[in-house]
């Protein structure tokens, strides 16, 4: 920060050359999303925006946020989102055909966005050619998480740094360790009647690059300040430090977007949660207390019974002959929940499971919902507190640097009233009916 001027010996705030630019750069790039993709709901398209413009300030971040844009089909938009996130990111770095090697040597300090496009290859059961670039996905979220490497010629142990933000784009859900630690977009194909302008590469990028040039110059210009800031989180834990970044710029940004940020990241997290069915153990647990229902104890061949009875539950094709004594005791071992014997009230005994060697693991890993109320939110702990982190000096980060009308923030559906998901296809499809001509000045 720069000292501040006097005047007659009074002190005078500085203020920023334009108080109003972040917050119109925003909105700029808002509305080039939403003119060649549309995302599943307001709330998406706002934590896209400011994801976008936190790779540019990746310097200030203890975390890398992931951005996981999943669909459950082809043709769902999931590319052209990724197009439009390649143009205006910083430094974007495509790792399809990337050997492990070249992504690693090209994060440095000041890394460059990783873009992954059918991420959904990467962790496949058959993809064991991927083990390299599937850890650097999982270590880079946050900062001193190096992967070490031994070199022969040099005879010792290198340290390659991991942190930078990944985009990933694919089919179907990404493994737990990636999405905990993302933004989550669930894209879908458009409904008829839902039109996009086609995006064009070389009549459409270069506009978009010049929204991607300015954000750079306005959040280079405050390195030091976004890198020092904490601000009051609206979530805890994990997910705090995945959104800390976007919610940092849009309080920078000013005007609506502070409440924006804090509404999605509520929002979307809420929506994860609400269509995540947890690991095969946390199933496994919650089916087991409907199993047990207000039983003290159950034999292991009932509970069996009743779990591989559901046609909707994982059980029945656990294996060729659905979950077994042998497996089931083998996915409950983790919780410290074991088998043994077991008298019933009608006097017979059997191998069996007792209720009250699972109330620690309920409780722990599936709370009910009645009665379940939420986390106080809470500002975050200071970074150098959290991550042991010293405060970047500024000294070396680079020197880098609209008419769109801006989003009144007014016309965002409650939660109860969202509209249906829905997505864009390839450019240019048919319904695609928008002219260029008629597009949001300055982005023809």
């Amino acid at each position: 920060m720069t000292a501040q001027p006097t005047t007659g010996g009074t002190t005078v705030t500085p203020q920023p050359a334009d108080a109003n630019q972040g917050a119109a750069l925003l909105d700029e790039l808002h509305s080039a999303l939403t003119r060649y993709v549309i995302l599943p709901s307001p709330q998406a398209v706002d934590a896209v925006t400011l994801w976008i413009a936190a790779t540019h300030a990746q310097p200030a971040w203890a975390h890398a946020p992931r951005l996981v844009i999943r669909a459950p089909e082809k043709r769902c938009g999931k590319s052209r989102l990724l197009d439009v996130v390649e143009a205006t990111c910083h430094e974007p770095f495509i790792t399809v055909n990337a050997s492990p090697s070249a992504v690693y040597r090209s994060i440095t300090e000041d890394p460059p966005t990783m873009l992954v496009d059918e991420a959904d290859t990467i962790f496949g059961a058959d993809a064991g050619s991927n083990e390299d670039l599937r850890g650097l996905l999982n270590a880079g979220h946050q900062r001193n998480r190096p992967a070490k490497r031994y070199d022969a010629a040099a005879n010792r142990v290198e340290s390659i740094p991991t942190f930078a933000m990944a985009a990933l784009a694919g089919i179907g859900a990404m493994p737990d360790t990636i999405e905990d630690r993302a933004v989550i977009i669930r894209m879908r194909r458009r409904a008829p009647g839902e039109t996009v302008s086609p995006y064009r590469y070389r009549r459409d990028r270069p506009v978009l690059a010049s929204i991607a040039q300015r954000l750079n110059r306005w959040l280079r210009a405050d390195i030091a300040m976004l890198e020092a800031a904490e601000p009051a989180m609206p979530v805890e834990d994990r997910a705090a430090d995945t959104w800390e970044p976007l919610i940092i710029v849009a309080d920078h940004a000013g005007g609506d977007w502070p409440d924006r940020a804090r509404q999605a990241a509520v929002d979307l997290l809420a929506e994860a949660a609400g269509n995540n069915q947890g690991s095969i153990r946390t199933r496994l647990l919650v089916d087991c207390r409907t199993a047990f229902g207000d039983q003290p104890a159950i034999s292991t061949t009932e509970l069996l019974r009743k779990l591989n009875a559901d046609p909707e539950a994982p059980w029945p094709n656990y294996g060729k002959t659905g979950l077994n004594a042998s497996k089931l005791s083998k996915l409950l071992t983790e919780f410290d929940i074991k088998s043994a014997n077991v008298r019933f009230p009608d006097g017979t005994q059997a191998k069996g499971y007792r209720a009250s060697d699972f109330l620690d693991a309920w409780t722990r890993y599936c709370p009910t919902e009645e009665g379940d109320s939420s986390q106080p939110s809470q500002a975050s702990r200071p970074r150098s507190e959290r991550d042991g982190l010293t405060l970047w000096d500024g000294t070396s980060r680079p020197n880098e640097a609209s008419d769109s009308t801006a989003w009144d923030g007014n016309s965002r559906p409650t939660a109860t009233s969202r509209p249906a998901l829905t997505c864009i296809g390839t450019g240019g499809t048919a319904g695609t009916a928008t002219s260029p001509a008629t597009d949001t000045k300055g982005v023809a």
